[in-house]
């Protein structure tokens, strides 16, 4: 789920108007594989989560899994790691709020955010300057399409004030190949307009865009990727998504699926969503802790923000933070 949306229940009403269940794990080799990196990554992960582990030791079982030797240059830079907001929403909404939650990221070293699920209260002129006293930069946000060009100004002019370089769509759900067609076209107008304030526009996907059937054989990827204008519109990559919808369409090397579905797209990828799945059940899961490989596909392809995620935490939202932060910084 991304900003509030049940993508994995979308998922499965995908498949099952394909007459298909639901696949939970990986088979053969590729649970092996799992395991393997399950073991490396997640005991690294959950060192790197205790506040008193040294650096060497934390970095230890990671600098294995990503052949990051001594002296080797991060494939990850500092400066590109993001989170998402919507991962922290039990954090900001409750205990311990917004501002103590906000500041521990920028404690963690996080000086990026993509917003999700409005401002708490605040302006964006306000919440700038909070997030300037932190040094954190709302660099991206997930926005809905806009019911009016009034609402569209208003997003934008919003964005500008925080500073944002991108906006994505973070959902849309349909069966009718005519009404994806229509959002692509709004999508492209929206995105002129941003592009016209500096902003670039993307789509975020989740996994029935590759799995839903619109019928003669097209999904709703297909439609996106021919629709969407690649002078204005990027995409947001969602690898948990791309690797789930992988392993859901039977496919043998879901990393594999996730760049060829990179490669293929007309639009530039951008930014990732970085958020595991666990190897027991296939649900999101803190970063190292699961069987993505994610340095494959970083060393194939690198974006511009890396944006951890996972949509529930394993722990608590500042646990994950912390734990996503690590793994990406080493």
């Amino acid at each position: 789920m991304c900003y509030g949306y049940d993508g994995d229940r979308t998922l499965t009403e995908s498949l099952a108007a394909r007459g298909l269940g639901r696949r939970r794990l990986l088979r053969g080799a590729a649970v092996a594989l799992g395991a393997g990196a399950l073991a490396a990554g997640g005991a690294a992960s959950a060192l790197a989560a205790q506040p008193g582990a040294a650096p060497a030791q934390a970095a230890t079982g990671l600098g294995l899994r990503h052949g990051h030797g001594k002296g080797r240059k991060p494939l990850v830079p500092p400066g590109k790691i993001s989170i998402q907001l919507y991962t922290l929403r039990d954090a900001l909404g409750g205990e311990p709020g917004y501002d103590a939650t906000l500041r521990e990221l920028s404690r963690i070293g996080y000086n990026k955010v993509e917003q999700a699920l409005g401002y708490y209260g605040r302006s964006a002129r306000e919440l700038r300057r909070f997030y300037d006293r932190l040094g954190i930069r709302a660099t991206s946000s997930h926005e809905g399409i806009s019911e009016t060009d009034e609402a569209l100004r208003t997003k934008i002019d919003n964005a500008r004030t925080l500073g944002q370089k991108y906006m994505n769509v973070p959902y849309l759900a349909s069966n009718s190949a005519d009404e994806w067609k229509r959002w692509a076209e709004r999508m492209n107008v929206e995105a002129r307009a941003a592009c016209r304030a500096g902003i670039r526009y993307g789509y975020h996907n989740h996994a029935h865009e590759f799995t839903a059937d619109l019928g003669r054989g097209r999904t709703p990827w297909d439609i996106l990727s021919a629709e969407l204008d690649p002078r204005y519109v990027h995409l947001e990559i969602d690898l948990y998504w791309t690797v789930t919808a992988a392993i859901e369409l039977g496919e043998s090397d879901p990393e594999g699926f996730s760049l060829d579905v990179i490669r293929a797209a007309p639009q530039s990828v951008l930014q990732f969503h970085v958020k595991d799945r666990s190897a027991t059940d296939g649900d999101t899961s803190d970063l190292g802790t699961g069987i993505i490989d994610f340095p494959r596909i970083f060393q194939a392809h690198q974006v511009k923000e890396y944006i951890v995620e996972n949509d529930r935490p394993d722990v608590t939202p500042i646990e994950t933070a912390r734990v996503g932060y690590r793994y990406l910084r080493r």
